[in-house]
């Protein structure tokens, strides 16, 4: 009797500790269930006679887009995906407008597309004086701030007038472009096609500086690039942007919107900004998983297995640590995979590391095949164009600096003419590690669509 007398403390405390188990559950699944009535609400919205008209003689929205990881991209199965297109989907289910992507590569590609009418609308464009002329911005719905980007190693750059007689590389026609031209005259300011290229005339120091987004800025590789300060007076709000000349399109999507559960925003932008899912409800396993656990730890407490709780936990927080990191480097192979152009990674004797599906597709070969090998022990190219590049690379190597050109190359299908990139990455200790690249076939990116 004594002894069942001295359990009856266990039981107490492992009943409460189960019903507090219960009680988060519910609560729980309470939070994560989303509210039927406010769905409803918002599934759909009241379009006029000429918004109805509209779309019914335009069922196809031409997007102008181009790659702008977490907010937009291509995903593993060539899919797009992304914050702006959840919000698309959102608004094509509100509204019955079918949006259709036409891929580009620039944001100066982008603009000329809208300009020509070639496209109807955009996700990805920041406002500015020069846009207002010959586009139409919806209402924001979210935003952040532009960070001065710098070298790793270097003082991070704190301010634009930090920059003066400093060169500062920007993708052409950048948001911020005009300002800074206007306000910064003693900054040497340059042009190029894509951030990519920005990025890489910083790390090669043939730039001070660039200017990008503070929410991309955060998935830069380490040991690189130093993110500065925020750009002040300066914030980059998320619109769609719209060609003159099409009013109802804009009136629908405003008023989708206006439409937007607020809850849902916030939570497709929880979803990407963490690069998790929302939280679900538990199911009936994890609710009796969570109970378990409150009895096993009551029993631990009980016996004073305080060791063996310990080496539970250090192994669970290891599970977690490794699921982390496939997931993260799972995640990072589907976006260079996705990626539309030939992309690859060589060593410092020119050797192939990694590369992507398109590269594998336009040399007609797979990884496995061309894997630690040189471009001039191949047959994946013409004879000539495999020792032109082999040596360009190795010279290349030996400058450290980046290379960007338009040119013709032999390929085994022909002759092209190609846009070229080539830039040297490092080790997190500044060691030369090898030679990042790719193309662009031009043919195919001022291809109108």
């Amino acid at each position: 009797m004594l002894f069942f007398r001295g359990l009856k403390p266990v039981a107490c405390w492992m009943f409460l500790l189960g019903a507090m188990g219960v009680a988060h559950w519910v609560m729980a699944a309470h939070l994560a269930t989303p509210d039927p009535k406010g769905a409803v609400a918002g599934a759909t919205i009241k379009l006029n006679a000429q918004e109805r008209r509209w779309i019914a003689e335009h069922p196809r929205v031409i997007v102008a887009s181009k790659h702008f990881p977490l907010f937009l991209f291509k995903d593993e199965y060539g899919q797009w995906s992304g914050l702006y297109n959840d919000v698309l989907n959102r608004i094509s289910a509100m509204t019955g407008l079918q949006f259709v992507y036409a891929e580009t590569f620039y944001t100066e590609q982008m603009l000329e597309q809208l300009e020509s009418g070639a496209a109807n609308m955009s996700t990805t464009l920041s406002m500015n004086d020069e846009r207002k002329a010959f586009l139409d911005f919806s209402h924001a719905f979210g935003g952040a701030g532009w960070v001065l980007v710098g070298r790793a190693g270097e003082p991070p750059v704190q301010s634009l007038q930090q920059l003066s007689r400093q060169v500062l590389v920007l993708p052409a026609r950048h948001a911020l472009e005009s300002m800074i031209r206007r306000d910064y005259p003693a900054i040497e300011l340059r042009s190029v096609k894509t951030y990519a290229e920005a990025r890489a005339l910083v790390v090669s120091g043939e730039a001070y500086a660039t200017i990008e987004n503070e929410i991309a800025a955060q998935f830069y590789p380490p040991g690189q690039l130093e993110v500065g300060q925020v750009v002040e007076g300066h914030w980059t709000a998320d619109y769609l942007s719209v060609g003159k000349g099409q009013p109802q399109l804009l009136s629908i999507l405003n008023k989708a919107l206006e439409a937007f559960p607020p809850e849902e925003l916030r939570a497709i932008r929880l979803k990407w900004s963490t690069g998790s899912a929302p939280v679900q409800a538990p199911a009936s396993k994890q609710w009796l998983t969570t109970w378990g656990w409150g009895v096993f730890a009551v029993g631990v407490f009980a016996l004073s297995i305080l060791w063996h709780r310990r080496c539970r936990t250090l192994i669970q927080q290891r599970l977690e640590a490794e699921t982390d990191l496939r997931d993260q480097l799972a995640f990072q192979h589907a976006l260079v995979d996705a990626m539309p152009d030939p992309m690859f990674v060589r060593d410092l004797d020119g050797r192939l590391i990694m590369c992507n599906k398109s590269y594998e597709e336009s040399l007609s070969t797979r990884f496995d095949q061309v894997k630690g090998r040189q471009l001039i022990e191949l047959d994946t190219l013409p004879r000539e164009t495999a020792e032109l590049l082999h040596a360009e690379f190795m010279a290349q190597l030996g400058t450290r600096k980046a290379s960007f050109c338009e040119r013709r190359l032999m390929f085994k299908s022909g002759p092209k003419d190609i846009y070229q990139w080539a830039v040297p990455f490092y080790s997190t200790d500044g060691k030369l590690r090898g030679l990042l690249g790719g193309w662009c076939d031009i043919g195919k990116c001022k291809k109108p669509t």
